[in-house]
């Protein structure tokens, strides 16, 4: 049976037997936890493109561009304060392979509208952050909590990560960067079924 017509308590196991095939992704998951960052997720790319590797035989690093740390931190919404913190990850993770990038979601609707051309609201955490992905494919997210379990949030499930259906969420980011990412997805990944974006 396909993984993504499992019940969703077996989809969980398998999504964390899946990822944990990943060194890369489990050694940057234990080391973001001794940051300590508020509301912290590892997120996106490196997760469900983990997926569609060991999926489709690949190794499961391969492809992946980097790893995706957010955290919410609203009491400084300072560039200063963020960098402190990606300076900080620089010294946790800079003898890594990958590269891990570190952002504060309380900031994003500082900088997306100028990135993006389009305003962005401010987030209320990180999971609405999340939310907003262009893929809901890619709307999953990851931290380690007490005795090493994992919180895992994905508010439209996981049988589309691991059917390689990548579908698209039309609540913020523009149609072109859903387009521009499926197409270099497509190119790494050719066995993707990639939704169209939806017609106004």
């Amino acid at each position: 049976m396909m993984i993504g017509r499992l019940p969703l308590d077996e989809q969980l196991d398998a999504l964390r037997a899946t990822l944990t095939r990943n060194s890369q992704l489990m050694e940057v998951l234990a080391r973001a936890e001794k940051l300590d960052l508020p509301g912290w997720y590892l997120t996106s790319g490196c997760l469900v493109q983990t997926v569609w590797n060991v999926v489709t035989g690949r190794p499961p690093a391969a492809g992946i561009r980097d790893y995706d740390l957010f955290y919410f931190d609203a009491t400084d919404l300072s560039w200063e304060a963020e960098d402190e913190v990606i300076q900080a990850g620089a010294a946790v993770f800079g003898d890594l392979p990958v590269d891990v990038e570190i952002r504060n979601e309380a900031r994003v609707h500082l900088w997306y509208s100028d990135r993006f051309g389009v305003p962005c609201p401010p987030y209320p955490s990180s999971e609405a952050a999340i939310d907003s992905f262009a893929a809901t494919t890619c709307c999953v997210g990851i931290r380690l909590v007490e005795n090493d379990r994992w919180r895992v949030y994905a508010p439209h499930g996981l049988a589309d990560v691991f059917n390689l259906v990548v579908r698209p969420n039309p609540v913020l980011a523009p149609r072109s960067v859903y387009e521009t990412k499926t197409q270099r997805w497509l190119q790494q990944w050719p066995e993707l079924t990639v939704l169209p974006w939806p017609e106004s």
